[in-house]
């Protein structure tokens, strides 16, 4: 059997050494499409190192470390790279990320849910620096065809849309370069670079990166229901429904209750296709 479930979970965590500093961070948020315009003092605080604040989605590449591959290499997981996808991702922040930093990661096989036709893998990162922990971070790994051996199928994501209309709703163009930028940050993937590999996927063109439109949406929410205050940001969660081509369009629906606001993202040039949904960020 390619995963072993119990030996993955009782695998040891894997500790390793991350450092970033600002061009690090100031990188991530270009690849997100910060710094139009240029001169926008708002726009200054994600480009401009005298001013520089990091947005808490930048804990999905700080350090370059693709943790989410590196998990898939646990004890009791062995798995074709073409049958996995990335179905959902979520952060938990215990205080804002510094502009540098040192600190050490554990990463470890978190659960492993059975949904009969395929297995979702939890990757649990815990991150934590000289001052205490920073951020834990859960990537759910969806792998084809690897279902069907009597686990437990997890909880469900899912979660209806509020029935009213959305107290904000934001438009995000990606840039037609926009995901060769990104993938600088740590994921070379050439699904997102590569038009003869985006073919053989399965794809017309290469495709955004999905941690790229979840980076995006939490800056327009950032941006504009918390005031530009990153470190209001106490969590953020999403479930990655469907794909996005550079040059296309994000519509961003806002919801906005006590201490979160729910999230849409749909593509617009595509009737507003899902990209993300069950989508929460929590706030101060």
């Amino acid at each position: 059997m390619p995963i072993d479930a119990a030996r993955a979970l009782a695998a040891e965590p894997r500790l390793g050494d991350i450092a970033w500093d600002h061009k690090d961070v100031q990188l991530y948020h270009l690849g997100l499409g910060a710094g139009i315009p240029a001169t926008d003092p708002d726009e200054l605080r994600y480009t401009l190192e005298s001013r520089l604040h990091v947005l808490p989605s930048f804990a999905t590449v700080a350090g370059a470390g693709m943790a989410m591959l590196g998990g898939l290499a646990a004890p009791g997981i062995d798995v074709n790279l073409a049958s996995v996808l990335h179905g959902g991702h979520s952060i938990e922040l215990h205080r804002p990320i510094p502009v540098e930093g040192r600190a050490r990661s554990s990463s470890k096989v978190a659960a492993v849910w059975d949904k009969g036709k395929a297995a979702v893998i939890v990757l649990r990162s815990e991150v934590a620096d000289a001052d205490g922990p920073l951020w834990s971070s859960d990537a759910q790994i969806f792998v084809r065809g690897e279902g069907g051996f009597g686990g437990d199928r997890g909880p469900s994501a899912r979660s209806e849309t509020p029935e009213r209309e959305p107290d904000r709703v934001e438009e995000r163009t990606v840039r037609e370069e926009q995901a060769l930028l990104y993938r600088l940050s740590g994921d070379w993937n050439p699904l997102h670079a590569d038009p003869e590999f985006a073919k053989l996927a399965g794809f017309d063109r290469p495709i955004l990166h999905g941690l790229c439109s979840y980076g995006m949406t939490l800056k327009a929410v950032v941006d504009t229901v918390l005031g530009g205050d990153v470190s209001r940001v106490r969590a953020y969660r999403t479930r990655f429904a469907g794909i996005v081509f550079p040059g296309e369009t994000l519509r961003i629906r806002m919801w906005q209750e006590p201490g979160r606001v729910r999230v849409e993202v749909g593509a617009a040039d595509r009737d507003d296709a899902p990209v993300l949904a069950d989508t929460v960020v929590e706030h101060a």
